[in-house]
């Protein structure tokens, strides 16, 4: 088991070593843009300015936003720009630190016990000491974020925090404050190099003071026409320019109106992907009600854009980006 753990990481080290970057390479706020773009990650300057004084003061990032905005892409833009291990604790509602930071391998430990008194391979705290040993210890993202990485810090990725509820903000509180762990039977285990801690909140509550004064801030808002424009130029290159402006502003128009859930970036990319699959050449109201499903997610919002709708929308998007 220890054998096969080592040689994971030594491959994984060498995949990193050659895609790892330098923090002293990230000197400013429009490396930082660059880098991301590179990944296909389009930045305002506002959010890479939050992201360049996180990397830089060692500074956990909050970031908080309507879903589809690019909060859960930015930690996995930054991890592969650096070229650090990305390490995801997705929250739910329940979630305890066992499941964030360890667990202990029971069903192995039973089985060593049950060798050692056959055996007699070991006897009192020879044998305890053993059982609860990282040999038998199950390491969640938590715990893993703490440890040294092939490559550098990895980036620790808190996914959804609002989903999460008020004993587990704060039992964060320690790991945010001081990087470190518990773990009772072996003791604190504190980050020789702290991750790069990227947290993210769709805001279906609000997150604890506390915890947000350990972190920078910054809202993810829609971005504006000119942006996403470039976001799906990136994210969907093969697109037609025509109809990628089509798309955007189509998409732009559509968050205007009463809708249950507005749709994101996430959604405009996978729309327009679907249209790439679909061999679309321009938006109708036929090809649109046909790919609904991939831009909005809820029947009543479906309903809604019936024929008329979709013609009334789909003509106010083509009068906005109509040459003037």
């Amino acid at each position: 088991m220890a054998r096969g753990r080592v040689k994971r990481a030594a491959r994984a080290a060498a995949g990193y070593a050659r895609r790892g970057r330098a923090m002293e390479h990230v000197k400013t706020i429009e490396d930082v843009q660059r880098l991301l773009a590179e990944e296909g990650y389009v930045c305002g300057r506002a959010l890479a300015t939050a992201l360049f004084l996180a990397l830089r003061l060692g500074r956990p990032l909050f970031l908080e936003g309507e879903p589809g905005t690019g909060k859960t892409e930015i930690a996995k833009a930054i991890a592969a720009a650096l070229g650090r291990r990305l390490i995801r604790l997705q929250c739910y509602e329940g979630l305890d630190s066992a499941s964030a930071v360890a667990e202990w391998n029971f069903a192995a430990q039973m089985i060593a016990l049950r060798a050692a008194e056959v055996g007699k391979t070991a006897e009192g705290g020879a044998l305890k000491d053993q059982l609860f040993s990282d040999e038998f210890l199950i390491e969640r993202p938590l715990l893993q974020a703490m440890r040294p990485q092939p490559g550098g810090a990895p980036v620790l990725l808190i996914d959804e925090m609002d989903r999460t509820d008020a004993p587990f903000e704060a039992f964060l509180l320690e790991a945010l404050s001081d990087y470190q762990v518990t773990i009772p039977e072996l003791g604190t285990i504190k980050a020789e190099t702290p991750p790069i801690v990227i947290l993210t909140s769709n805001r279906t509550r609000e997150v604890h003071d506390a915890l947000k004064r350990r972190c920078l801030y910054a809202w993810v808002d829609y971005p504006d026409f000119e942006r996403e424009a470039q976001i799906l130029a990136a994210r969907a290159r093969e697109l037609p320019a025509q109809l990628s402006r089509e798309v955007v502003a189509f998409v732009q128009a559509l968050r205007t109106e009463d809708l249950f859930k507005k749709p994101g970036v996430a959604e405009t990319i996978d729309w327009a992907k679907c249209l790439l699959a679909l061999d679309a050449v321009a938006l109708s109201p036929q090809v649109i009600a046909d790919t609904l499903g991939a831009l909005l997610k809820y029947q009543d919002d479906i309903a809604r854009l019936n024929n008329s709708e979709a013609t009334r929308i789909l003509d106010q998007a083509r009068a906005a980006i109509a040459p003037a």
